[in-house]
């Protein structure tokens, strides 16, 4: 898929659905000084481009009973296209996986689990991870504190 070029407008758009993807249309098209038939042309424009991809509820880890998040290394045995297919493949069918990249450097992917404590993160690495065939070493790093977390984007073209 190609960069998308973004004029004022269609940023506007975009920074208020990343807060708010709830916003009505008619909020939306009079904050960002539209008609509600222009602005809601612009954004199926953007959702048939792929710019947009979906829509989804952002839930509270600690309330949701999840608070704890590991960022794990995981290195390969071998790094054949068979088996890193294998190993995603098995990856995106785990909940608990929240993220999954592969990567240059020492592992082969990094992935961010979340578990309701320690000892469901040890279930989750002896019951599902540690039984992935082709999977040669794991290193896991519990977060302590969480930092920063965003999920807008920030948008080519803003100062």
């Amino acid at each position: 898929m190609q960069n998308h070029s973004f004029d004022a407008i269609d940023r506007r758009i975009l920074e208020h659905l990343q807060e708010d993807a709830r916003i009505s249309n008619a909020d939306l098209a009079r904050t960002v000084g539209l008609s509600a038939s222009a602005c809601l042309r612009r954004v199926r424009d953007l959702e048939e481009s792929g710019v947009i991809e979906r829509y989804a509820t952002l839930l509270d880890p600690v309330v949701a009973g999840m608070p704890v998040s590991v960022f794990v290394s995981v290195t390969l045995e071998k790094q054949v296209e068979t088996g890193l297919e294998a190993f995603e493949r098995a990856v995106r069918a785990l909940p608990e996986v929240m993220e999954c990249y592969l990567m240059t450097g020492d592992s082969d992917y990094l992935l961010r689990v979340v578990a309701a404590d320690v000892a469901a993160f040890r279930r989750f690495l002896l019951d599902h991870l540690t039984r992935i065939p082709g999977v040669a070493n794991i290193r896991s790093s519990f977060a302590l504190n969480q930092v920063k977390y965003r999920t807008a984007l920030p948008l080519p073209g803003n100062p």
